[in-house]
């Protein structure tokens, strides 16, 4: 399903959904940050994706990084939560989807490297090379806060 985001433009749809969603900055022991080439938009972003009804946000990040790259993984911290409200997702089923998403931080514990149908590729990244990576700038933001070592980002 094709997905458009669209960050504080006037002509944004009206947003008719919000959903608490997780993502996960999964770091390796060189630094590395895991992330995926979407199929839907074609961009480069971290794992993660909407929370079901009947787990946590925690669960919720583990799952969705399972689910899009293979790997199991252990929640260590957290990255920050992201409610703009200027950020707008707009999906080919109708869906124009206000998110409320919560990055934590993660570390593999098992499983093994794959690409599923949400993703064309997925790649460890040394933090010099995400700069060049095309990405939404609302997930740039994420990843440089990933990639800092400072407070969680409130907002």
């Amino acid at each position: 399903m094709a997905r458009i985001e669209y960050y504080d433009d006037p002509n944004a749809p009206v947003p008719n959904s919000l959903v608490v969603a997780a993502s996960a900055a999964v770091l390796d022991g060189q630094g590395r940050l895991l992330l995926q080439r979407r199929v839907d938009n074609g961009l480069w972003a971290m794992p993660g994706g909407a929370m079901e009804m009947t787990e946590s946000l925690p669960q919720a990040a583990v799952r969705e990084v399972r689910e899009e790259t293979g790997y199991e993984v252990e929640v260590t911290g957290l990255v920050g939560t992201y409610t703009d409200a200027r950020h707008v997702i707009a999906y080919g089923d109708g869906e124009v989807r206000r998110q409320f998403n919560v990055c934590f931080r993660a570390k593999v514990v098992g499983g093994e490297l794959s690409v599923s149908d949400e993703s064309h590729e997925v790649c460890w990244f040394a933090p010099e090379e995400t700069s060049g990576l095309e990405m939404h700038h609302t997930q740039r933001l994420r990843v440089e806060h990933a990639l800092g070592r400072g407070e969680p980002h409130p907002g």
